[in-house]
């Protein structure tokens, strides 16, 4: 088989992709908690236990299936896996509207997406290691697009999905799985992303990179990291944000009476995230990756305690809490390059070894165990002391992950940065 060639454009067709992929994905979610609610309307027994457990079904099949998923995509080379989880999203999505209410399609739709989502993120991952082989610039911008797309999805997803579900009800689920199927086309058209390889080269790229020292070292870091989602961008933060109790902080209960008040927040913080994404995708190939990375915590740490001080700001004048935001937006733009660095260097680790999907599969699985985790652990924070919680087990992973992150090094054989090179 003739591998195609890459280019700048099927590179971007694939980012592209992944953003769409995304939106659909966060649009599905969506769709499936307001057609519980409408469904309870209606009078059935269903409540919020189902809508949880259907959100851990998910999570649970993209951590069971992104491992072999990876390794599938070396076999077969990564755009079949893209075409494939994308095509198996449309289904999924589709067939949540059509079981009539029955909680066995239910659970079978939501199980669906998550391997849909086991399928495409390794894959895109190799894809784009793949892709960026070799030029460091490219690399450092496309893993910042990565990031990006994860936004999108966050930012996006949800007004994509009030939108369809206010305009087309049921028939939203049919919307967000055209979405899924035109992600689909545009993988399809970006080449195949590498060439397949043998089972046995597969196996050999996996027990590499489970054996690799530096990556074994990275995993810490990253687990924390990737915690923070679970912790700040779950359920939690929403159900807080909105509580009648207040319990002596500012942030805590601030849109008890204005609950569709936490969408805009969500999209301000994304707007605000991309945007320090965006301007680090120009510089981060600039600086060693392990620089970038303490830089960025250093920067979460001041986040931290620029919330800690808004939510202790009832006596403050409304100048002087605007200042605060602004100083913690500022962090938060700088804290944004850490997940750009970090799959940078996991890129550059990975190197021209055979198994780049399996072992994408693998930070895969890191990342969903993180997510959980740190779903559970803002469950338990946020009971205990609410934002300050939060806030607070944000800053003990950030001090474990700057401690692991002090013991890598750049992997060998990397060419030297010329700094002196113009932008």
């Amino acid at each position: 088989m003739r591998e195609e060639p890459f280019s700048p454009f099927k590179l971007s067709v694939v980012l592209v992709g992944n953003a769409l992929m995304r939106v659909a994905g966060s649009a599905g979610s969506f769709l499936v908690g307001v057609y519980i609610a409408e469904l309870v309307r209606q009078g059935r027994a269903f409540d919020a236990l189902l809508v949880g457990t259907l959100s851990a079904v998910s999570f649970g099949a993209e951590l069971v299936g992104a491992l072999p998923m990876g390794a599938l995509s070396d076999a077969k080379t990564p755009r079949v896996l893209m075409v494939g989880g994308a095509l198996l999203g449309a289904v999924s999505t589709q067939l949540f509207n059509l079981g009539n209410g029955a909680i066995a399609i239910f659970f079978l739709s939501r199980a669906l997406e998550g391997m849909a989502v086991a399928a495409t993120t390794p894959s895109v991952l190799a894809y784009l290691t793949n892709a960026t082989d070799g030029n460091e610039k490219l690399r450092g911008k496309a893993m910042s697009f990565f990031e990006l797309s994860l936004l999108g999805g966050l930012a996006f997803g949800g007004l994509v999905a009030g939108g369809l579900w206010n305009w087309l009800r049921g028939g939203a689920f049919s919307a967000v799985a055209v979405l899924y199927v035109l992600t689909a086309i545009l993988f399809g058209v970006s080449g195949g992303g590498g060439k397949p390889t043998s089972v046995e080269n597969v196996l050999a790229g996996l027990k590499s990179a489970v054996a690799d020292p530096f990556l074994r070292r990275l995993a810490p870091a990253w687990l924390c990291v990737n915690a923070m989602v679970g912790l700040w961008l779950g359920s939690t933060l929403p159900f807080l944000l909105t509580l009648k109790e207040r319990k002596e902080q500012y942030i805590t209960g601030l849109f008890a009476d204005e609950p569709d008040q936490v969408g805009v927040v969500f999209l301000v913080y994304a707007i605000v995230f991309a945007v320090g994404v965006t301007a680090w995708s120009f510089i981060i190939h600039r600086f060693p990756r392990t620089f970038v990375m303490r830089v960025t915590l250093v920067a979460l740490f001041g986040a931290c305690a620029g919330l800690y001080v808004l939510n202790h700001s009832q006596s403050f004048s409304a100048t002087a809490r605007v200042a605060v935001i602004g100083a913690t937006a500022l962090a938060v733009m700088v804290e944004s390059g850490f997940t750009p660095a970090a799959l940078a260097l996991l890129a550059d680790a990975v190197g021209a070894q055979t198994g780049r999907g399996a072992t994408m599969g693998i930070y895969s699985v890191l990342l969903s165990v993180a997510a959980l985790t740190g779903s559970l652990l803002a469950g338990f924070a946020g009971k205990q002391l609410a934002i300050d919680g939060l806030i607070f087990v944000t800053v003990g992973l950030a001090a474990l992950a700057f401690v692991t992150v002090s013991f890598l090094h750049e992997p060998r054989g990397l060419p030297p940065r010329n700094l002196s090179k113009p932008l």
